[in-house]
């Protein structure tokens, strides 16, 4: 089954080609190109500082430059990997695109993450140096990585006496020499903007039905298509002013929401969490005309009662989770605002969408994004009669999982992504059933039961644990444990939440524990947790 094609989201007399979405070579360049156009341009405001001044264009290119410079006195080179674990805020952003306008490989990590989660990735990925906006982390850092690394705040003060950069984390060649800056510069010794459209921009930790985290490869051709096709979709343009409360180590935050505005030369207020007064004061007083977010953000907006006010936005977006038929018909009761919703993964970046001009089809995720292609089996994958699993493909779509090759094949088929979610298409629109993975997404985020399940079973009073989904109103769903108890004594619910508390991320904790006997199995000893929920 195929969704209508994407050319049906373009504006009238756009005459758009799949090879226009990564002509502009890569987001640095575009980006320097249009700051040295308009230098004056207000690009991002931090709303959590007093009396904060807008950040201008020029400003931002020459910090980035210092901030490139900065980053190759620490030792990095071109090909590095910088791990970058920091909440939202102006000197977090400069540090990000810094890293990329010098060819650096940035790593987005959950400041929230715990050592053992965090351990993992370090391991895995094996970072130059690391950056973090809370000096007790960076402390972690050095601790997972052996403290062969170094460790620096997001205005690159390196913390404590971390040892420069080792071999170890190299991928060859550096940044001293090249091509030449596209951008026409350099910042002390390094050449800017002069990564190639195939070479790797992120490494984004996701997981797979293992649980194990997985470090999606994104490429910079990858990043331009993504914020490309965005920006024609949703009519984005440096006219627009976008208030963003969304975690900017995450794929919405980032790569759509903060990637594209600096593409298209909008402004960005900076929020460093979602609170319901502080988005809507700051759409009031800021004139704001887009806001992105998720479920549970508009969950609690439509509780408000200044929910009315969302009516001087151009534009709401939600993602990461799916918005309810109800909670987009309060919204727009309540607003007079139709939430666009949209759909993505961190391996595809941003996949089908309702369309900005047309009908916006409430518990739907609408169709391709322009240049990306996408399918629906019919009937595989699990999904049943009328449903299966959808997959993509297009400039957009990662390259593959850091260092596991295994993997890679097995999530690509006839090249094609196959996303382990399970949809139908109606009337062109696509409708999400549900995932073919036992994934859990609370609050936009994704939780893993085999993770959780793996952190529980280290409880000695723990025999047995399977971890579902829970419906809620609020998050979308919640986690749920279900134990068998070691023994014939239950153990305490308070301990075995803190327990889990020391080492999951908190969106990755249980909100509730239930006791059994015993855990459904099928006849090869998997557990059936469908007969759980």
């Amino acid at each position: 089954m195929h969704p209508r094609p994407w050319r049906a989201h373009l504006p009238a007399g756009s005459d758009l080609q799949v090879e226009d979405l990564t002509a502009r070579h890569s987001l640095p360049w575009v980006w320097a190109q249009a700051w040295g156009r308009d230098p004056g341009a207000p690009l991002l405001l931090d709303a959590a500082a007093a009396s904060s001044p807008w950040c201008r264009a020029g400003e931002l290119d020459e910090m980035t430059r210092t901030g490139a410079g900065e980053l190759a006195r620490l030792g990095l080179r071109k090909g590095d990997r910088l791990l970058w674990s920091t909440a939202s805020s102006i000197p977090a952003v400069v540090v990000n695109i810094a890293a990329l306008r010098a060819g650096l490989v940035v790593v987005p990590v959950n400041p929230s993450y715990t050592e053992r989660e965090l351990a993992h990735v370090v391991a895995d990925v094996r970072p130059a140096a690391a950056v973090v906006d809370d000096r007790d982390r960076a402390a972690v850092v050095a601790r997972a990585a052996g403290g062969d690394i170094v460790v620096a705040t997001p205005d690159l003060q390196v913390v404590g006496d971390a040892p420069r950069t080792g071999g170890g984390a190299r991928t060859g060649g550096g940044a001293r020499t090249g091509g030449g800056a596209r951008s026409g510069g350099e910042a002390g010794d390094v050449v800017l903007d002069a990564a190639e459209p195939q070479d790797t921009a992120l490494i984004a930790y996701t997981s797979g039905t293992t649980g194990a985290p997985k470090g999606a490869v994104l490429t910079h051709a990858n990043l331009l298509a993504n914020s490309e096709s965005i920006a024609v979709t949703w009519r984005w343009g440096a006219q627009d002013r976008l208030v963003h409360a969304l975690p900017i180590f995450h794929g919405h935050g980032l790569c759509v929401a903060l990637y594209t505005s600096l593409l298209t030369g909008a402004s960005v207020v900076l929020l460093p969490r979602f609170e319901v007064g502080a988005v809507l004061d700051a759409c009031a007083d800021h004139r704001a005309t887009m806001f992105f977010g998720v479920p549970t953000m508009y969950h609690r907006l439509a509780g408000s009662k200044r929910v009315g006010e969302l009516a001087r936005l151009r534009l709401a977006v939600s993602g990461s989770a799916a918005l309810s038929a109800e909670l987009h018909g309060a919204i727009a009761g309540a607003a007079g605002v139709e939430v666009l919703e949209r759909y993505g993964m961190t391996e595809t970046l941003m996949t089908l969408s309702n369309p900005y001009e047309g009908e916006r089809r409430p518990g739907s995720v609408g169709f391709p994004f322009p240049g990306v292609e996408a399918e629906v089996g019919d009937g595989d994958a699990g999904g049943g009669a009328g449903g299966g699993e959808v997959r993509v493909r297009g400039p957009a779509v990662f390259s593959g999982y850091w260092e596991q090759p295994a993997a890679t094949s097995a999530s690509f088929a006839a090249g094609w992504f196959c996303t382990g979610d399970l949809g139908v298409v109606e009337d062109g629109y696509v409708r999400l059933l549900g995932r073919s993975t036992e994934v859990i997404i609370s609050g936009g985020y994704n939780v893993y039961p085999a993770e959780v399940e793996d952190v529980l079973l280290g409880h000695p009073s723990v025999a047995e644990v399977a971890v579902t989904g829970v419906p809620s109103e609020e998050w979308g769903e919640t986690v749920c444990a279900w134990v068998v108890p070691d023994g014939m004594a239950r153990p305490d619910v308070e301990s075995l939440l803190a327990y889990a508390a020391q080492r999951l991320a908190r969106y990755k904790r249980p909100r509730q524990v239930r006791f059994v006997d015993s855990l459904p199995r099928n006849s090869m000893g998997k557990v059936r947790r469908s007969e759980l929920r």
